[in-house]
């Protein structure tokens, strides 16, 4: 009989291009991945990997293999929700990851409500970028993703996935307080153009989203500073370097040199959970879903309409 961590191994492999990368996503050790897929070898009688320079490749036994591999690993996975629905506990493991301001301004108290009632259910937390977390819900290596998109720029919902939102989240502007606009009580991006910008990294789908709406309003943006984490960003503004779009769910402590405006044309983005067909009747996924909902900070409109 096929042992299911090995048929997760090899789809691994076959999803991230080596046993390293598969170790890394499984929490394994590459050594550990690699005597799975002997062991797998020896059950099916075949040869699943070759040699392919400093790497390996899926031999034609392996690709067909991992095609029932994605079968059988889903039908497992909603039989684990349909015994999980009809026992109507929240129990087990949920991992979880959600970009950096939902990990800072939701996740702690969703977390601490999650653990005081239900102390069955263990949540593993990781922060990630929507442009990773994404797929792997998709593939399985992730059970649900905290995401966001914005109200110019919607994000695609994947199929096999469902979602329910947790709230809308409000974005100002922070200027460096000797700006001529930083007195003032609103203002329009537009009025912005040509001044020097402070984005996240570039491969987060926040960046992107900027210079896309950057160029609405000013033909030659200028991003000059790339930093992950909003305290980088504000001490930059701070300095005078820049400008930023501030998020005001999981806003960090604002230091001086720093003005706060609103825009005139609120900027805002919608913050969704969003897991897997297959594990739509999971008490825990219900559960995590309502608990960040409740977590929402005053000021930020939480929303429980599932769209």
């Amino acid at each position: 009989m096929l042992d299911l961590e090995r048929l997760r191994a090899l789809r691994a492999v076959a999803t991230y291009g080596s046993v390293s990368a598969a170790a890394d996503v499984l929490h394994v050790t590459t050594s550990a991945v690699s005597q799975q897929l002997a062991k797998l070898e020896r059950e099916t009688g075949q040869k699943l990997l070759e040699r392919n320079g400093r790497g390996v490749r899926l031999t034609d036994a392996a690709e067909l293999l991992v095609v029932h591999a994605e079968r059988i690993l889903s039908l497992v996975e909603q039989a684990q929700a349909d015994l999980e629905a009809h026992r109507g506990s929240v129990v087990g493991q949920l991992t979880v990851a959600a970009f950096p301001t939902a990990v800072r301004g939701l996740m702690p108290a969703a977390l601490r409500s999650l653990r005081a009632e239900h102390p069955d259910l263990r949540v593993l937390l990781s922060e990630e970028d929507p442009m990773r977390s994404m797929p792997l819900v998709v593939r399985g290596d992730l059970d649900m993703a905290v995401v966001q998109d914005w109200n110019n720029e919607p994000l695609p919902l994947t199929e096999g996935l469902h979602k329910g939102v947790i709230c809308d989240d409000v974005a100002d502007v922070a200027l460096p307080e000797g700006h001529a606009l930083a007195g003032r009580d609103a203002i329009e991006l537009k009025e912005l153009a040509g001044d020097p910008w402070i984005s996240s990294s570039p491969d987060s789908i926040c960046c992107d989203w900027l210079l896309r709406t950057l160029r609405a309003v000013d033909s030659e943006p200028r991003i000059d500073h790339m930093a992950y984490e909003f305290a980088t960003q504000l001490a930059l503004v701070a300095a005078g370097l820049g400008n930023v779009i501030l998020p005001r769910l999981g806003r960090c402590d604002v230091p001086p040199g720093v003005a706060i405006v609103p825009l005139d044309a609120p900027l805002s983005r919608r913050v969704y959970a969003v897991w897997r067909e297959e594990a739509a009747r999971r008490p825990a996924i219900r559960a995590v879903v309502t608990a960040l909902r409740a977590a929402v900070p005053p000021g930020v409109p939480a929303l429980t309409a599932a769209t």
